[in-house]
């Protein structure tokens, strides 16, 4: 075993890892599609010293979400120079979306570098997947927004786990979540329409219950609470 271990630093010492931090980064933390309009844009930014292969793709974030190929984003693949910017656009397919809540999808975009002649020859590259999310918010609920909804949420406990119902039509992607002032670390959304269950830490008893979500900036709102 002592032999293997030293086989393993040996090796990791002669390999030089050239991207361990993303190189291509986007413009923003969320992408919110008005459905009022065509489309939506993302910029993205090549701040590394080589050029990058993008790739993006988009997929559902949960089981109700409608399938990846109602939305396209183009261009799916592109080279990007060193420094230089392009914009993702988002569009509908034509296949049909539910225009009664939201949708959410993750945008995932992933940045290859290209190879440095000046590298070692047993360097190796990674690739960086920056991963957001995209909501797509119907006509319907146009003007609208879930901090205006996010008080209808109701709590409840079950066993270890605290249960929240969400009657609205909107993703409320939580970005604290406190029972008697101690996180619940596992909150992370809930569905529009439909409940979510979170495991609560160790201790955690009846009392109040506050949360905020996230709003379309990617910013905490403001605090609500409720007793459970």
């Amino acid at each position: 075993m002592k032999i293997v271990n030293t086989s393993v630093a040996i090796l990791l010492a002669t390999l030089s890892v050239t991207h361990a931090m993303a190189s291509v980064t986007v413009g923003g933390t969320r992408v919110v599609f008005d459905g009022t309009k065509k489309e939506t844009s993302l910029s993205v930014e090549n701040k590394d010293k080589v050029a990058n292969l993008v790739q993006s793709w988009i997929t559902p974030a949960d089981a109700a979400t409608p399938a990846k190929d109602a939305l396209i984003i183009t261009p799916p693949l592109f080279r990007l120079d060193a420094g230089d910017k392009n914009v993702l656009r988002i569009a509908r397919s034509g296949l049909p979306m539910p225009e009664d809540h939201e949708s959410m999808y993750w945008l995932n975009v992933k940045g290859i570098a290209a190879a440095n002649e000046n590298a070692a020859s047993n360097s190796i590259q990674i690739a960086v997947n920056s991963r957001i999310k995209l909501i797509y918010r119907p006509a319907k609920l146009a003007g609208t927004y879930p901090e205006q909804q996010t008080q209808k949420l109701s709590w409840h406990m079950a066993g270890n786990k605290v249960v929240v119902n969400n009657p609205t039509p909107y993703y409320m992607n939580f970005a604290t979540v406190k029972i008697n002032g101690k996180s619940v670390e596992s909150a992370t959304w809930v569905g529009p329409n439909s409940d979510a269950s979170f495991v609560l830490p160790v201790g955690i008893g009846d009392g109040k219950l506050t949360w905020r979500i996230y709003n379309d900036f990617g910013m905490a709102g403001d605090e609500h609470q409720s007793s459970i």
